[in-house]
């Protein structure tokens, strides 16, 4: 059986020269990329202590296919399947269906669309469907990413404050859209991240290692889980108008500056990873968390009005767990920090 993807074997160095050595190529290998003699390849000495070889000019576009047959799915499973291809890294996907589940299919396809970017329908007929990811993985940054989602999460909080400060609640009103922007761009960040660890252009033009790229994606779920918390507080601020009215200064809101500050401070560090200045917004937050877990202790003690109670421990709850994912958002940094100054011992 002839060398394949995935597959490995063992070759013999051989020495040609005082001080060169040479290790002869797997044919399989050669053809797929349609190599020639005297055409060049690229060797990167990798972090891990591998070599890397790579044809400078790559001939062959590789497309990853997914296929679906719509009669043969679960029931009401077709949009978790297009999100398993999409996030494995599927370039077209390519769905059959039956003429009598055409609606149904269509709205699972345009949720689809909805969550994902850089899909879309490029052909459609009475029994099939394709799509086509337009945007190519390298094109868009991960930090790009992680920045477009701390300025959505931290913009609908602050029009959070804003309302419970007397401001208009129509601010509020694409709470869901915003919510729904950050899952996506989630998406995105695993979908980019496994692509990465399959390609080595990839790799190369969003200039990021394979761990790099890991730690990545824990940044961006963190983020998600903040924005889920926020919108959770978006939610009960326009379902409880009343109570929001009432209250006026909240002392749970009033460390919210205290978290964005933090959580500003962290996502500086994503370039510059000062871990003394990751240590401190750490602490801060833990201090808010602790600050936190007391008035809800005190206002469990208090006696309030069942409602009121509920509304104000599920309120600071859900600050508490911010600070809480901002702090695991700053274990990361640490985390990719120590991963870049560590050296092999010899």
């Amino acid at each position: 059986m002839g060398l394949g993807p995935g597959d490995h074997e063992v070759r013999k160095l051989q020495a040609t020269g005082g001080s060169t050595y040479t290790l002869s190529l797997p044919k399989p290998w050669v053809v797929e990329f349609g190599l020639e003699p005297r055409d060049s390849l690229r060797v990167d000495w990798r972090p891990s202590g591998a070599l890397r070889i790579t044809p400078l000019n790559e001939r062959t576009v590789r497309e990853l296919h997914a296929f679906f047959d719509h009669s043969r799915l679960p029931e009401n499973s077709l949009h978790d399947h297009l999100m398993g291809a999409y996030i494995s890294g599927a370039d077209v996907i390519k769905i059959s269906f039956e003429e009598t589940n055409h609606a149904l299919l269509a709205r699972s396809v345009r949720r689809f669309l909805k969550s994902t970017r850089g899909f879309e329908i490029v052909d459609e007929q009475a029994r099939t469907m394709e799509l086509r990811c337009l945007l190519n993985a390298a094109d868009m940054p991960l930090y790009a990413s992680l920045n477009r989602m701390y300025l959505l999460v931290t913009s609908l909080m602050r029009d959070i404050i804003n309302v419970f400060e007397g401001g208009d609640a129509d601010f509020l009103s694409d709470a869901e859209e915003r919510e729904s922007e950050v899952d996506a761009l989630l998406y995105l960040v695993e979908r980019q991240t496994r692509l990465l660890l399959d390609s080595h252009s990839v790799a190369s033009k969003l200039n990021l290692t394979r761990p790099q790229a890991l730690e990545y994606a824990n940044l961006a779920r963190s983020l998600e889980r903040m924005m889920d918390h926020v919108n959770a507080l978006s939610r009960f601020t326009t379902d409880h108008p009343r109570f929001v009215a009432s209250v006026g200064s909240f002392p749970p809101l009033e460390h919210v500056p205290t978290w964005r500050g933090a959580l500003k401070e962290l996502m500086i560090n994503i370039r510059t990873r000062d871990s003394t200045r990751i240590e401190e917004a750490r602490h801060v937050l833990k201090r808010t968390q602790t600050a936190l877990l007391a008035y809800e202790q005190t206002h469990l003690r208090s006696g309030a009005d069942g409602a009121d109670l509920a509304h104000a421990l599920g309120i600071s709850e859900s600050v508490r767990r911010l600070c809480a994912y901002s702090r695991d958002f700053g274990e990361v940094l640490l985390n990719m920090k120590i991963a870049a100054e560590m050296t092999a011992a010899r």
